[in-house]
């Protein structure tokens, strides 16, 4: 016989393919046990290895996992009998009838629709996972003995959760709620500035559960594409994770400062793309995005400093001019933005020599305005290959500058 014990280290095993709805499940648990030990798989098999392996306090299983469904995964816990019976939650697009009453004498702990209810997907974790009155913090995790900065930066690479919110999400989306629901247009209105949220539902939109053949290359093509509910719940799930914002002073100002060299980018590429009839969103997300990894990188050294870590403007510029590269491509990669976007976020950074489309070379001509320290260089890169290239003169150069 096997009891639960609710006031040791809760396991929880999450089973589902789609890696954002993975995230977003990570994120609600840890929101409610930030102890809980989670284990993640992708497709019904691992799962049920899994399981062979180790109890664990609750399973939360998409019931469209690929090999091993998870109501065949939840047919085999139950087979095993436990007492009392193991919590399993059990996520599902079907909520007709028929797909409910197939579930019901497997006796899932909850059958819960997608896209998810964040709100209910948490009050039943608290009731699971939490005893009445308990209250569990969590402390930050203390640096490795020996750990230099330069090594605990190489180590956050390849698992960085991106870039700080730098807006206000949770007003977002509260503005953008209206009685008929979540209103798409005026979601992307309130956060198209934000590089984070832009670049996670662009990812969302064309990760490889979407079965996308078109990639979504926009913020409002991803909304549309993922509609309100998981727009809502992407979005929800950015705030949940740590250090969604920068607390630390000095490393908010660096972002501001990143942030406003990308907003010039995306402006100026958006307002050279209507100029010459390109598509002048694409050219402002890859803009918006391109300092995607140094952004990720500020959020990374609060990371080092909340675990004890020494850090200075020194030590933040180094790490900048050596990781921040990096740290872009690696996102760039690990989401799968789009190729086309990430040839235009590559424009803005070097054009070599070959043969580049009209739009690689808006986004190249808008970042060298956007990096003028005065209105003085304009001639420069009026007479410069890329503007001549595109036949954008000294005047149209200086009506971007001059919008307001």
């Amino acid at each position: 016989m096997t009891v639960v014990d609710l006031s040791a280290v809760p396991t929880v095993l999450i089973a589902e393919a789609d890696p954002w709805t993975q995230d977003l499940l990570k994120q609600v648990v840890l929101t409610v046990r930030c102890d809980a030990q989670l284990d993640v798989c992708g497709d019904g098999q691992q799962a049920l290895a899994q399981l062979s392996k180790k109890h664990y306090g609750l399973v939360i299983a998409d019931r469209d996992l690929p090999g091993v469904s998870g109501l065949d995964l939840l047919r085999t816990v139950r087979q095993r009998r436990a007492v009392p019976a193991q919590p399993f939650i059990l996520l599902s697009a079907r909520n007709d009838s028929a797909s409910v009453r197939e579930a019901l004498p497997l006796a899932p702990t909850a059958y819960l629709t997608t896209p998810l209810d964040i709100a209910g997907l948490t009050r039943r974790l608290k009731g699971l996972l939490l005893t009445a009155g308990q209250e569990i913090s969590c402390e930050v995790p203390a640096l490795v003995p020996g750990m230099t900065l330069k090594r605990f930066l190489e180590q956050h690479r390849a698992s960085s959760d991106g870039a700080p919110l730098l807006v206000d999400a949770q007003s977002a989306l509260n503005s953008s709620l209206t009685p008929e629901g979540l209103d798409l247009a005026l979601l992307e209105q309130a956060v198209r500035t934000d590089p984070q949220i832009t670049a996670v539902m662009i990812a969302a939109a064309n990760s490889a559960a979407q079965h996308r053949i078109d990639p979504a290359q926009t913020l409002a093509q991803a909304l549309q594409l993922l509609g309100p509910a998981q727009s809502m719940n992407l979005v929800l799930g950015l705030t949940l994770k740590r250090s969604a914002q920068l607390t630390d002073p000095c490393l908010a100002d660096y972002a501001e400062q990143q942030w406003a060299v990308s907003l010039r980018t995306a402006q100026y590429g958006f307002e050279l793309a209507g100029m010459l009839n390109l598509d002048q969103e694409r050219c402002y997300c890859a803009g918006l995005l391109h300092r995607l990894g140094d952004l990720a990188l500020l959020r990374s050294l609060e990371a080092w400093q909340q675990a004890g870590g020494e850090l200075d403007t020194l030590a933040i510029d180094a790490s900048l001019s050596e990781f921040g590269a990096a740290y872009g491509s690696a996102l760039r990669t690990r989401w799968r933005l789009p190729l086309e976007l990430r040839e235009l976020i590559a424009a803005i950074y070097h054009l070599g020599g070959g043969v580049y489309s009209r739009e690689a070379l808006v986004m190249s001509l808008a970042a060298q305005v956007a990096n003028l320290e005065s209105e003085e260089g304009i001639a420069e890169v009026a007479g410069g290959k890329t503007a001549r290239l595109l036949r954008v003169g000294m005047s149209q150069l200086l009506q971007l500058i001059d919008k307001p």
